[in-house]
């Protein structure tokens, strides 16, 4: 936490150089926000869509992923149901794939591509995949960190009249810079959690042809959230530098 936030300060530094204003970094954070808002919007129509296609063999979700569970000889993991839409995740806290109400029991396309993702995190929980470990390891610190910057700031802006309060900012900042780490971590866990699922969809000949487009279309879009979202929390970070580098000339 020291080093970032003395990163973070630096980076402070090198924003107000540069004439990154708080105005510039709320209207960056408005257009991530409409583009993330397009992104879910198409990924929810990409997944009705495909939702709609059989899968072939009309395995359901649950059995397309232990069937990639087994293949990768991964006999640990339960595969169990979630309420919710596109609610899947894996938990390695209690070692399950836990599969949404529209991917469980659903023997469709968009069910197969969301439960091999999801199978493919197990996949890598198996093999010790180092971005995953750095996630894992991130959480409690991220849920700390999410939970108390914006209180941090705000004693930081109420402490300005003293020589203490821009060092408490930088430290809030550098919380949220943690989320923003977490985010950015995040991504080579899912999309490479993608890649392994199309892999395996692939070279098992469960999906060929038209149907393996359909399943890499569907996780693309899903692999795009996380994007938009890494972007967010990275534009998030520069107006809080801004701010508080505003505040400091």
């Amino acid at each position: 936490m020291l080093e970032l936030l003395q990163v973070t300060q630096e980076y402070g530094a090198q924003a107000g150089s540069l004439g990154i204003s708080q105005s510039g970094s709320l209207l960056l954070m408005v257009v991530i926000g409409v583009l993330g808002w397009i992104v879910q919007a198409r990924l929810q129509s990409v997944f009705a869509k495909y939702s709609q296609v059989p899968f072939p063999g009309m395995l359901t979700g649950a059995e397309v992923a232990a069937k990639m569970l087994r293949d990768h000889n991964v006999h640990n993991v339960k595969i169990t149901h979630v309420a919710g839409q596109l609610t899947d995740h894996f938990n390695p806290a209690t070692m399950t794939v836990n599969l949404s109400d529209s991917v469980y029991s659903s023997r469709s396309i968009a069910a197969a591509a969301v439960a091999c993702h999801e199978c493919g995190h197990a996949i890598q929980h198996a093999q010790g995949y180092a971005p995953l470990v750095m996630r894992s390891a991130l959480v409690p610190v991220v849920n700390f960190s999410s939970r108390m910057a914006t209180w941090v700031i705000i004693a930081g802006i109420a402490m300005m009249a003293s020589g203490m309060g821009t060092a408490v900012c930088w430290v809030g900042i550098a919380m949220i810079a943690m989320s923003a780490l977490f985010s950015i971590v995040t991504l080579p866990v899912e999309y490479n959690a993608s890649e392994r699922a199309l892999a395996w969809l692939e070279s098992s000949r469960t999906l060929q042809g038209v149907q393996l487009q359909q399943a890499k279309e569907s996780l693309r879009w899903a692999a795009r959230t996380y994007l938009v979202a890494a972007l967010s929390a990275i534009a998030t970070v520069l107006y809080y530098v801004a701010m508080v580098s505003r505040r400091n000339d």
